[in-house]
């Protein structure tokens, strides 16, 4: 091959360009702190810590999803909390107005005790987030859950839908409760059975609350209706079918009821014929808490004194309420119970999330970080390169065939 003095300069040229080029792309390392200055430095490193930054920010979303979830359910507890505390004032109210000694007006002070408590209780229901969402309202937030008709009964306007928030790649959290699921129902898989004298009574017979004798009679989940015959006689109906007939009654032998399927009642006072008394599974009955106080506050302001029919009718409407009020008062309990378990779940899973971002963070450091003791000495040598080459083009142009053989 014929070596020309062009080639001299253009081989010393790309030499020079070339270690020019490795030291500048060193500089830049050193610059950016990062190994891959281009994704062709490393292809295979390049596309993991693509995939581990769309991890991470994944990750991080989760991360603000917890916050959200923590900041309403932190809001819902306080809610319940103020919901329990008022009924336990409620349940105390509800214990004063049993006793035979108080006269109407001081029925009445209780009644206006109560129908505070019901509108306090009401603004509980409808309390709202940061955000002017309603809590309790279901997916429909925008929608207060429980409004007030004209006869003032409480109707719950919701949905049965509750708001998901995804805490994790595989857990979604409901950031709050159907309004339904807190203040109109019975503890869930509750064994506990209600009872209710009927509205045109016309007897003094007072029911009080039943007990169960074997948890496995075969009637158990049904609904009971006695209904006498006459003073002394009552048939047993079960889910609407009569199953017995002209059962004994004895007001004076404090005989408890025996119902099909190993349920028993107390019954006191005179019942007359046509009397009706139901007993009801907690699970199925009408647990409208509201309603349920609107009719004792309506009881409570209506006369009693005097005893006979209006005083038994008062005490049954007493029995009954304290009865749904307590279910009531139970499931706000286990309702802020899973509350605080769901709360400790987003801890739990924060802490997760907080590891997985260490991982995450590390391997991405593994990955993409600059050694900078390595990078240093190969700065170093490239310089060293960089003169060397610059030395040899200096002395390569400085020889020529003429210089050559005049020496």
């Amino acid at each position: 091959m014929r070596i020309s003095s062009s080639l001299f300069f253009q081989t010393g040229l790309n030499s020079i360009n070339s270690q020019q080029a490795d030291f500048l792309h060193l500089y830049q390392q050193l610059g950016s702190g990062q190994r891959m200055v281009t994704p062709a430095d490393d292809p295979l490193a390049a596309a993991q810590v693509i995939n581990l930054s769309q991890s991470l920010s994944l990750n991080q979303r989760f991360a603000a999803n917890r916050a959200i979830a923590q900041r309403d359910l932190g809001m819902e507890e306080n809610a319940l909390t103020s919901a329990v505390l008022t009924l336990q004032d409620v349940k105390t109210r509800l214990t004063e107005a049993g006793n035979g000694t108080l006269t109407d007006n001081d029925r009445a002070t209780l009644a206006d005790v109560l129908r505070n408590a019901r509108i306090s209780l009401l603004g509980v229901a409808n309390t709202t987030d940061g955000n002017g969402q309603y809590i309790f309202s279901g997916s429909r937030g925008g929608i207060e859950p429980f409004q007030v008709n004209g006869t003032g009964t409480v109707t719950y306007m919701g949905d049965t839908r509750q708001r998901l928030i995804q805490a994790d790649q595989t857990r979604q959290i409901a950031g709050s409760d159907v309004g339904t699921d807190v203040f109109s129902r019975a503890v869930p898989g509750t064994s506990e059975y209600f009872t209710s004298a009927g509205a045109l009574n016309q007897g003094t017979g007072i029911i009080t609350s039943p007990q169960i004798n074997d948890p496995s009679g075969a009637n158990l989940g049904s609904t009971f209706t006695i209904r006498f015959t006459s003073d002394s006689l009552y048939n047993v109906s079960v889910d609407g079918v009569e199953v017995a007939q002209d059962l004994p009654y004895d007001a004076q032998s404090g005989t408890p009821l025996m119902l099909p399927g190993g349920l028993q009642v107390m019954l006191s006072g005179a019942p007359v014929a046509n009397d009706s008394f139901t007993v009801e599974p907690a699970a199925t009955a009408d647990m409208n808490m509201f309603d349920t106080l609107g009719r004792i506050i309506e009881a409570l302001d209506g006369a009693v004194e005097g005893g006979g029919v209006d005083a038994a009718n008062f005490r049954n409407m007493l029995v009954s309420a304290t009865q749904r009020i307590d279910g009531n008062y139970n499931n706000i309990l286990t309702v802020r119970a899973s509350v605080g378990a769901r709360m400790n779940e987003l801890d739990a899973l924060d802490a997760s999330g907080s590891n997985q971002n260490l991982g995450y963070r590390q391997r991405m450091s593994e990955l993409q970080d600059l050694d900078y003791y390595t990078a240093s000495t190969q700065l170093q040598l490239r310089l060293s390169a960089l003169e060397a080459a610059a030395e040899a083009f200096k002395q390569i142009q400085a020889s020529n065939l003429f210089t050559m053989g005049s020496k």
